[in-house]
């Protein structure tokens, strides 16, 4: 099967798997579909054999499995893998997020500026108009203010006639296009930078929202909500952590619970889940509170600076004002940037809350607090009780083991399943337990494990590889845990959907070939190159010449007797014809040969040089 139609087969049964949910009331989005079958795929527990051919009653099996659990909407697991996807469809990195704001903002302008760059005035009212819509990009461009509203306006424009008057639209009109564009976005920071100017100098600045006053309110505000939310489901994972320790003891004695085992597991890994999610969310608002610190002192500085700079002051050169107001705009519009990142943030906190219904339901409120009482042990006693029995390094000399007064930057070492004890979660059937780092961090194949107890870390360090394939086994019977754990590259090779035709798998192996190419070293040992090494002739002739320096060297020559007016020549002499003539007589005459001599042409030690030049030629008359 080519892979166009492997694609077209993965779109068809996707396709199947939403209609029938949606024919039952149940709209699915295709990504959750598109998850749920590669955790049907990869549960053993469904017997879909990778060694056999796919057959329609295999494919047949997986749409009903699927829509099964897609359908079940008590169940935490289900609600677990929507938090999950949506996440992953709405949250990105703290760049994407501002870049994104950033090009549907210039998407808004592009219609204006097209208007303004392709427009060919005529007349004095079509002047007028492109001057009002230079108004109107500027306005749209800085976001202070609406376009609309009569003193906004006013005001803008009387800041653009200030450093762009309208006699000036002639020269703007016979710019090329790009110059155009650039010289739009010039304006736009200006003029934004002496409305910001004007409001700080309560000359003006209608319709500029006090936006640094607004941050500062709204950041503390949206830290505590997300706060309240994740010490709440911490409190929710520690009671059904606790909980289940008290089920999976076979040394302790309880009554049956009225919530399968199952189903309480499911309820841990949600909260769990949120509670990771909402770490994420805090970093990021913590990290937008520090960037807005800095920009309201950057903002306020350069606005100190400018205050100076135009302090009683009828006339100040452009070249000292303009660079303050672009800073000025620059800096605000980061703090909109942040101010529209706080909301996002804040909003992707308020869609988590639904895919907390299922597990909310399992228990009234407090109902477990109150069976549980002191036995709740939460993340600060249980990391007091575990530091006590620290790992001993020579206990396993096989397996290297970093310890915090040993190991650079320990807090930041990358540990797997996301902190959790792999330990305890293959031998407590699932539970998750997180991992105590000072107890001793095992370091195996460039990966580091934490765990929740000395005798955990002794267990899974004798042998590591077996365990981590246990760990692998229980995340595809819950494949909530793969992104729980962040297991995503063990399960990378996976196909997520199946395929049709014959001879095709559900699991596909990946790809090993990849194009490459060698090259051999021209100089494989690049100390026996001699850099001086020259072959030319004429080249060694110059080198010699500069180490021989004539300048300051006496030169002779002598000549041998055999050497004596030697030379190479070549003579061509012609047949005599047999014709003779006589004609007047021959004569001949002997001329003396010039001699001319040139001396001090080579110069000497006086900075000048001076030539002789010496006529020994014999007089003709002699």
């Amino acid at each position: 099967m080519s892979r166009a139609q492997a694609e077209s087969v993965i779109k068809n049964i996707i396709r199947e798997i939403a209609q029938e949910c949606d024919g039952k009331g149940h709209a699915v989005s295709e990504t959750l579909v598109a998850f749920m079958v590669k955790a049907v795929v990869l549960d053993s527990r469904n017997l879909f054999n990778v060694d056999r051919t796919l057959t329609k009653q295999d494919v047949r099996k997986l749409v009903e499995l699927c829509v099964d659990k897609l359908m079940d909407q008590g169940s935490p697991a289900l609600d677990t893998i929507k938090m999950q996807v949506y996440f992953d469809m709405n949250y990105t990195s703290r760049r994407e997020f501002i870049e994104e704001h950033q090009r549907v903002l210039q998407s808004r302008l592009v219609p204006v500026s097209r208007e303004i760059t392709d427009s060919r005035v005529k007349t004095r009212e079509d002047l007028e108009g492109l001057y009002h819509k230079i108004v109107s990009y500027v306005l749209l461009r800085s976001g202070l203010g609406s376009s609309t509203d009569i003193t906004t306006v006013r005001e803008a424009t009387a800041a653009l006639q200030s450093v762009f008057p309208q006699s000036e639209l002639g020269t703007f009109m016979s710019l090329i296009k790009k110059d155009k564009e650039q010289q739009l976005n010039d304006l736009s920071m200006i003029v934004t930078g002496i409305r910001l100017f004007n409001k700080d100098s309560r000359k003006g600045g209608e319709g500029i929202d006090d936006l640094p006053a607004i941050l500062n309110e709204a950041i503390p505000s949206t830290s505590k909500d997300i706060e309240w939310e994740l010490e709440l489901s911490q409190s929710l994972a520690w009671q059904y952590t606790s909980w289940l320790e008290r089920l999976l003891d076979p040394e302790v004695e309880t009554r049956e619970c009225i919530v399968p085992l199952d189903m309480l597991k499911q309820a841990l890994y949600n909260v769990r889940q949120h509670e990771a999610f909402l770490k994420v969310i805090l970093a990021d608002v913590i990290l937008c509170a520090k960037q807005v610190e800095t920009l309201q002192t950057e903002l306020a500085t350069r606005m100190k600076l400018l205050r100076v700079t135009v302090h009683s002051k009828t006339a100040v050169p452009t070249a000292q004002v303009f660079p303050h107001f672009t800073a000025l705009a620059k800096f605000w519009s980061g703090l909109q940037d942040e101010m529209v990142l706080l909301s996002i943030l804040s909003n992707i906190m308020e869609n988590l809350q639904p895919f907390l219904a299922a597990q909310s339901q399992l228990f009234p409120d407090g109902q477990l607090e109150d069976i549980l009482g002191s036995e709740i042990k939460k993340y600060e006693q249980r990391m007091k009780e575990s530091s006590e029995n620290r790992i001993d390094p020579y206990e396993i000399k096989t397996q290297e083991w970093l310890l915090p007064e040993t190991t650079a930057n320990f807090d930041k070492l990358p540990l797997q399943y996301n902190g959790i004890c792999g330990y305890t979660l293959v031998k407590k059937d699932g539970l998750l337990l997180p991992g105590n780092p000072s107890i001793g961090v095992l370091k195996h194949r460039e990966k580091y494990y934490v765990f929740s107890s000395k005798e955990a870390a002794l267990r899974f360090g004798s042998k590591p590889d077996e365990y981590i394939a246990h760990v692998a086994e229980k995340a595809k019977q819950s494949p909530e845990l793969i992104q729980l754990l962040q297991l995503h590259q063990q399960f990378a090779c996976v196909t997520p959907y199946p395929e049709m035709q014959s001879g095709e798998r559900l699991l596909v192996k990946p790809i090993t070939k990849c194009d490459s190419s060698t090259q051999t070293d021209t100089h494989l040992l690049e100390t026996n190159i001699v850099k001086s090494y020259e072959w030319n002739e004429w080249e060694l002739r110059r080198k010699a010449i500069k180490l021989a320096n004539l300048r300051s060297k006496v030169t002779h020559s002598m000549q041998t007797n055999l050497s004596h007016m030697r030379r190479d020549n070549v003579t061509q002499t012609y047949l005599l014809e047999d014709v003779a003539c006589q004609s007047k007589r021959d004569g001949n005459s002997n001329v003396p040969k010039p001699q001319v001599y040139l001396a001090g042409l080579r110069g000497g030690k006086t900075e000048t040089t001076h030539m002789i030049k010496t006529n020994l030629t014999r007089s003709v008359s002699e």
